[in-house]
């Protein structure tokens, strides 16, 4: 026997099976909402991790493509690595749960989230994020929930909440607000130039919509929670707080923190732990805790310095933002290119301009999205940090900031029709101190504009952070955050979007919530701080678009053809359009709707191409001129090609004024000639002349 709960959230049944499956883990759920079932579970360790002094929490989202009745593509016909967006949705289901856990907990956590069927008007991430917070909440593992995650649309200026598949391919907000019973402790937003009041709105909506789903988990586990379990407090012991204070004063570290100068300050920090080491080489437990009482400290100071003292590390003000620089063109040959520096971050985006048939193609759970034509990669390298380890490909945060900046970009970016091109931008990471993702939009945004893209507006990304106190009322926001106050800070807020709304949202908080005027704040301060990096910077540097793609971006014609006629263009095994390709060097897309691209880099072999498609396409009418090759000699006259696949004949009395004995005393093989059509003969095949062209 297993206990099953149900209620109605946004016109669809959610429903949590507890005690029905996967019994041995520490908390398990089957989740289902609508027909989409998603299998949660939670595990934790028995014993605290040694060496560490983080909280190792690993979220994993598992899509299985049974899930959508298909089977994997590729030769392995078995689910590989992680997709990008499984890694997102891991991220966006760590980032609420991970503040909820005791500080002082080192036990290893698994938060397993299995999709097992997909009903596309039931969201699976939000269902797996609702099954992760009621799974770890009925379960022995200490955490202070459960919380509740909904989704907001936009749709004709109304609010809908959890979208269908139809209201998210029209609505022109994709929000997530996950929740505690008093706060909002996660948002996540993709927008089409959103306002920021209505942004508020829709959060809070959301907010109010999650207390509901609270009180209905809040029934679950008052009767299935289990007793949460004792576990070993790695907390820092306080006699090596008070004997640290001794030896280093809170002037001595405030001085060593305050400087705008990363190196000197992790020099400063160095210089102090070795002197500690040294004074407590005799109290091995104390030196295993070390590093962490030192963060610890430095993170105690910051924060006093902040909210107590108005002083940031740097000596900027509040709401002032680090020195801006942005310069346009740095990379030769390149389709476009974009530097956007503050302060110590350093981001240079590089733009690709490709036919349409470079989108990438996407095999997911999601069946409305089976291609992507605008790509965003992020890059992280060590020594953007001054550090030095292998580079192993992309991680979870490198992806998850790629996908930040291609959210906040799209919503400008301007329709295939308009501009026929699959777009990729690469932000290579020069130099890091905090809030790389949206140096990458700003430098995203003009790279696209030096490229030639027609985007709608520029787009620029500030971060926001937080330091908190005692009340709720007790708190400053800061803007443009830099490392130092993002690691020992309780938020990173991030904000993108243009002068008429937002575009992207990204807010990760390491306390338990944020309240309305928090929030509101945090949103008016990005917003005045994006519209002056936009005026006063980015503008300088590039205003608007390029009327034109470069001189080494690929060239693109489109033309329409009747559907009908796609066939005669392709030709038996692509052999007509294969001989365009080979004659002219171009590169041809056809759309099922009869839409063709050219694409190439000389503007004459384009024109002959997008002409001999026109050729085939065209039916042979009286009256009509072509120019055509001999490709075939006959006593009785010579067949010409006007396009490959499209041949007509010129009898031998229509070659020429004058009597013709023999064909080849004319012509010969490989000639171009023109020719008239003279319309059908009595066998009903057209013929052509090439002596009466001039007529």
């Amino acid at each position: 026997m297993y206990k099953k709960y149900e209620m109605e959230l946004a016109g669809r049944t959610l429903r949590v099976d507890v005690d029905r499956v996967a019994k041995q883990a520490n908390g398990a759920v089957l989740m289902h909402y609508g027909d989409t079932t998603v299998l949660c579970t939670a595990t934790a360790s028995e014993k605290p991790r040694d060496g560490i002094d983080f909280f190792p929490l690993s979220v994993e989202y598992n899509e299985r493509m049974y899930a959508v009745g298909k089977i994997p593509g590729g030769f392995n016909k078995r689910e590989g690595k992680a997709s990008e967006n499984a890694i997102l949705t891991d991220r966006v289901i760590d980032r609420p749960m991970r503040p909820l856990f005791p500080k002082d907990y080192r036990n290893d956590v698994t938060l397993e989230n299995l999709v097992m069927s997909v009903d596309q008007d039931c969201s699976p991430e939000l269902t797996a994020m609702l099954g992760a917070s009621i799974a770890t909440s009925i379960s022995d593992i200490p955490f202070d929930g459960p919380i509740s995650t909904t989704q907001v649309g936009l749709v004709d200026g109304e609010f809908v909440f959890n979208p269908t598949a139809d209201q998210r391919d029209v609505s022109d907000l994709a929000l997530t607000v996950a929740s505690t019973k008093e706060k909002v402790i996660m948002i996540e937003a993709g927008a089409n130039e959103v306002p920021e009041d209505k942004m508020i709105e829709a959060i809070f909506a959301a907010h109010d919509l999650n207390q509901k789903v609270i009180a209905f988990f809040d029934t679950i586990v008052a009767e299935c929670g289990k007793k949460k379990h004792e576990y070993e407090s790695c907390a820092v012991p306080q006699e090596l707080f008070d004997a640290i204070m001794e030896i280093v004063p809170p002037a001595t570290m405030e001085e060593a923190v305050f400087t705008d100068d990363k190196q000197t300050r992790e020099e400063n920090i160095r210089q102090i732990t070795e002197k500690l080491e040294e004074a407590f080489a005799e109290k091995e437990e104390w030196l295993d805790v070390l590093g962490e009482a030192v963060y610890q400290y430095q993170k105690k100071t910051v924060r006093k310095m902040i909210l107590k003292d108005h002083k940031r590390p740097d000596g900027r003000a509040i709401d002032q933002i680090r020195p801006l620089a942005a310069e346009v063109d740095l990379i030769p040959r390149v389709h476009g290119s974009a530097m956007f520096t503050r302060g110590q971050t350093q981001i240079c985006t590089v733009t690709t301009l490709a036919p349409l048939s470079e989108a990438q193609r996407l095999d997911g759970l999601d069946e409305a999205e089976t291609s992507k034509r605008y790509m965003h990669h992020y890059n992280f390298p060590s020594y953007s940090v001054g550090e030095t380890k292998p580079s192993r490909g992309p991680g979870r945060r490198e992806i998850g900031h790629g996908a930040l900046a291609e959210r906040a970009l799209l919503p400008v970016l301007p329709s295939e029709a308009e501009f026929p091109y699959a777009i990729r931008t690469v932000s290579e990471t020069f130099e890091s101190n905090g809030s790389t993702s949206q140096a990458s939009v700003c430098a995203s945004s003009m790279s696209l504009m030096t490229a030639g893209v027609p985007i709608k507006s520029a787009v620029a990304g500030i971060s926001a952070g937080l330091v908190t106190g005692e009340t709720d009322d007790d708190y400053l926001v800061l803007t443009d955050i830099q490392g130092l106050e993002d690691f020992f800070g309780d938020m990173d807020f991030k904000v993108a979007g243009t002068h008429k709304g937002i575009t992207a949202i990204q807010m990760d908080i390491k306390i338990h919530g944020l309240t309305r005027p928090i929030i509101e704040e945090a949103i008016a301060a990005t917003k005045k701080a994006r519209t002056y990096i936009i005026d006063e910077v980015m503008n300088k540097a590039i205003a608007e678009p390029r009327p034109e793609v470069g001189p080494y971006a690929p060239k693109i014609i489109q033309m329409q053809i009747d559907p009908q006629k796609i066939g005669d263009v392709v030709g038996q095994r692509g052999k007509t359009i294969n001989a365009i390709i080979e004659q002219t060097g171009v590169k041809i897309d056809i759309e099922d709707d009869g839409s063709v691209s050219i694409c190439g880099t000389e503007k004459e072999a384009m024109e002959k191409a997008a002409k001999l498609i026109h050729i085939i396409v065209t039916e042979f009418e009286a009256g009509q001129v072509f120019e055509g090759k001999v490709v075939s000699i006959k006593d009785f006259g010579a067949f010409l090609e006007f396009a490959p696949g499209k041949e007509g004949l010129v009898h031998i009395s229509k070659i020429a004024k004058q009597r013709v004995n023999k064909v080849e005393d004319v012509l010969a093989l490989g000639d171009v000639v023109k020719a008239v059509c003279l319309g059908k003969d009595k066998m009903g095949r057209f013929s052509f002349s090439i002596r009466d062209v001039a007529e």
